[in-house]
């Protein structure tokens, strides 16, 4: 009895691990970096490899991730997340659309989807080795039915890293067929292959083809030696790359590095005497992060010299100012970058924030209008969310007030607090409104998302 206890034992803990795998935003909790430009141009990369899928424009949305690692993921639905270590390992923007192009290979296959299938079949083996185990174990054989339980073990492992393999190779054939399609060349994909390749020599991962039956994808190797017969003969290999995305690009990563590395680094990085838009872009970063803000608005200003009709570069003027407490001399620069990018939901939010900082009620009704319409085009954004919550009560429409703070919390993962707020609101507004409808809607999803992590711990 002890020795099937000790072999059940083994069979959770194969089990626990495989469990973790199959929902990694729910059990990593990630943290997603978000910024209007940066979601621009990752939905550009996107695009056309969503349209070459037979997927059409905008149906797969890409989330920018605050890990340093070289990573990214699909976890279900419609999105890929990428790990901003990946941004700034690349170095061209071909680079990171061959990665997105492979994510959307595990999309199309719906391997989320069938993971349950190579779990199940890793759980099938070992079942039936714990159950020959025990037979063996009652019959006084103690060493052998370990030894069979070891060996069972290892052969449903076996079997899950393998298909786990197969569906890294077919997201690859994949990926290579949309980029094909799209008219973007493969050689990004094979130098970001490669460079993972050398990160792999300098960490001491052994490319030993022995090795590959333990891992769970490819080796890098034998993914690039493949991938060069397929892209070397393909029509597009040799279409060049695309300047206006890779100038992009090189902006967006300059300010990701400046908003994320030791403002010290930064500056090493980006000496004073570089004056093109990454470099100035980073340093900006740099300096508001340290609060010089003459230094950041220096900048900035040198920015929109070049470009004055920028919104990016206005809404981070905006920001740096309002963020020092100049919050009327905000408000001009973050109106323009809002009327110039259509009220983009970020932008809008932040003009929002910069009407009700000026505690003036003159603002209020416009700091409603851009917040109502930032939500109506991004539910998901708490921080809009919170802002309308605060105009409401600033107006004495506690109701809703409350009905907005419950979103925000629902989005940010307070659900208790969702559904305390989302019941309070129902019980003052209008029976049969709109709100009072969403009131319930909110709390039926805080009670399902309570019960869901009840039951995960």
């Amino acid at each position: 009895m002890r020795m099937i206890r000790s072999i059940l034992a083994r069979i959770t803990a194969i089990l626990a691990v495989v469990a973790m795998t199959a929902q990694p935003v729910a059990a990593q909790g990630i943290s997603v970096l978000r910024d209007a430009e940066t979601e621009a141009l990752l939905q550009d990369m996107m695009d056309p490899l969503a349209d070459a899928a037979g997927l059409g424009e905008g149906a797969v949305e890409v989330v920018l991730v605050n890990d340093n690692s070289i990573n990214a993921f699909v976890a279900g639905g419609q999105r890929v997340y990428v790990h901003s270590g990946l941004i700034n390992a690349a170095e061209s923007a071909e680079e990171v659309q061959g990665v997105l192009a492979h994510e959307l290979g595990h999309i199309t296959g719906g391997h989320i989807n069938r993971f349950s299938e190579g779990a199940g079949n890793a759980t099938r083996i070992t079942l039936l080795s714990t159950l020959l185990a025990a037979a063996v174990a009652l019959a006084g054989g103690g060493e052998a039915a370990m030894g069979v339980i070891a060996a069972g073990q290892q052969a449903a492992m076996g079997n899950f890293l393998s298909f786990s393999r197969t569906q890294e190779a077919s997201a690859d054939a994949a990926g290579a067929q949309y980029l094909s399609d799209a008219q973007i060349s493969g050689r990004g994909s094979l130098r970001f292959f490669e460079r993972l390749q050398n990160y792999e020599f300098r960490r001491g991962i052994s490319q030993d083809q022995e090795r590959e039956y333990g891992r769970t994808h490819p080796l890098s190797g034998n993914r690039i030696a493949r991938l060069r017969e397929t892209y070397q003969v393909d029509p597009a290999w040799e279409t060049p790359d695309d300047p206006v995305i890779q100038e992009r690009f090189e902006r967006v990563k300059a300010k990701l590095y400046g908003f994320l590395a030791p403002s010290e680094r930064t500056l090493a990085h980006f000496p004073d005497y570089l004056t093109g838009v990454p470099a100035r872009y980073a340093r900006a970063y740099a300096h508001h992060k340290d609060a010089r803000v003459e230094d950041a608005l220096a900048e900035i200003n040198g920015l929109l010299e070049m470009e004055p009709d920028n919104p990016y570069f206005l809404e981070l003027q905006g920001q740096v100012l309002l963020e020092s407490g100049r919050v009327q001399e905000a408000l001009p620069p973050l109106r323009e970058a809002t009327r110039i990018t259509g009220s983009t939901p970020l932008i809008a939010t932040l003009l929002g924030h910069a009407l009700i900082a000026t505690e003036n009620p003159d603002n209020f009704a416009e700091a409603e209008s851009v917040l109502r319409a930032a939500i109506g085009r991004d539910r998901e954004n708490p921080f809009a969310w919170y802002q309308l919550s605060v105009v409401y009560g600033q107006r004495g429409d506690t109701p809703r007030a409350r009905l907005a703070s419950a979103e925000q919390q629902i989005l940010s993962g307070n659900f208790q607090g969702a559904l305390v707020n989302a019941n309070a609101a129902e019980q003052s507004l209008p029976v049969g409104s709109t709100d009072w409808i969403r009131a319930q809607d909110v709390q039926l999803q805080a009670r399902a998302l309570l019960e869901r992590l009840a039951e995960r711990n």
